[in-house]
């Protein structure tokens, strides 16, 4: 009887999830949004940082303000630290708000847990990137849409 009703919960809560993931959502571009790139090795202590630069007309979904292309970002910079820096394996990752404060406030939150050390010694080479050195360049997103401006609705399986 047991078995019984934590099968039945357990089907319940898997309809329910199938049921939330066919909820499709509409990007929208986004006139501007300031994004800050972080890279790091699990091979060495050097970590770099990219100013807060300002990027124009984003993809973004409009329902939970996620940024479309982020990996693109990510990798522009990775191939930068690859191609002119000869800094390979980086993992890079890019953080992002509409407002150049937040975006601010994001990359001091993160420096600080890069530069500040309880012990007061330094564990990281941390290197800086002007936006004079690097740069991120708009990605557009526009192929994934429609004519509408909604995004592309994923092909459904057939259930057999």
């Amino acid at each position: 009887m047991k078995q019984l009703t934590y099968r039945l919960l357990l089907l319940v809560l898997l309809s329910t999830m199938t049921a939330w993931g066919n909820v499709e959502a509409k990007t929208v571009v986004v006139p501007k949004i300031y994004m800050f790139g972080f890279a790091a090795s699990f091979n060495d202590t050097i970590v770099h940082f990219t100013d807060v630069q300002e990027v124009d007309s984003a993809w973004m979904n409009n329902r939970n303000g996620f940024l479309l292309g982020r990996e693109f970002y990510s990798g522009q910079l990775r191939d930068y630290l690859r191609n002119k820096q000869q800094l390979m394996a980086r993992t890079c990752v890019v953080m992002f708000s509409k407002s150049r404060s937040k975006a601010e406030k994001k990359l001091v939150k993160m420096r600080k847990l890069y530069t500040n050390s309880k012990d007061g010694k330094k564990h990281f080479d941390v290197r800086y990137l002007s936006e004079s050195d690097f740069h991120f360049k708009a990605v557009d997103m526009n192929p994934l849409n429609d004519e509408n401006g909604e995004a592309t609705p994923r092909k459904k399986k057939n259930k057999r």
